[in-house]
């Protein structure tokens, strides 16, 4: 089998996603059995500078959807960022998966040299060709948000571990 752009980051976006929303599923269901709502949940923080787990999820799905959309030349859906609740972000993963299942097979194919133009900050943009975008930008960008959104759950008493991280709920790889 011969390695794409496609077979190669596709369905690693997919699984990061995927595992994201097996977070919420238990961050849920901790709540439940403590007594009290998963929503307080959305604005935790392992720092005060620090985005809260709202962002987190919101920026691994739109670095996922976007780094797809930008080296395969799609329109990615827009999402207005107004989710305040655990159910909400399982809405914007469910939307970003769904995004992502639309892309066709080869969408990313050939597209490795393609010149990718993108936001670093307030005011900045970066150009890298398609590959190097989704190999040292895109990947970095979904696991460290995925990573994080982990990291968030467990420190606040959801019972998440390596597995739930690598295979979510999904013992299928």
């Amino acid at each position: 089998m011969t390695i794409t752009l496609t077979s190669a980051f596709l369905p690693v976006f997919k699984r990061a996603l995927r595992n994201m929303d097996h977070f919420l599923d238990k961050a849920i269901a901790n709540a439940a059995a403590r007594k009290f709502s998963p929503d307080v949940l959305a604005q935790a923080r392992l720092a005060p500078d620090m985005l809260p787990l709202t962002s987190q999820v919101r920026i691994a799905c739109d670095a996922a959807k976007l780094a797809v959309a930008r080296v395969g030349g799609l329109t990615a859906p827009k999402f207005e960022d107004n989710e305040t609740t655990l159910a909400e972000l399982k809405t914007r993963i469910a939307s970003t998966l769904a995004f992502l299942e639309s892309v066709p097979a080869d969408a990313l194919d050939g597209r490795e040299d393609v010149e990718v133009t993108f936001p670093v900050g307030r005011d900045a943009t970066r150009t890298l060709k398609g590959a190097d975008y989704l190999r040292h930008w895109a990947l970095a960008n979904v696991m460290f948000h995925t990573t994080t959104t982990y990291a968030l759950l467990r420190h606040n008493g959801v019972d998440l571990g390596k597995q739930d991280f690598l295979l979510g709920s999904d013992e299928a790889i």
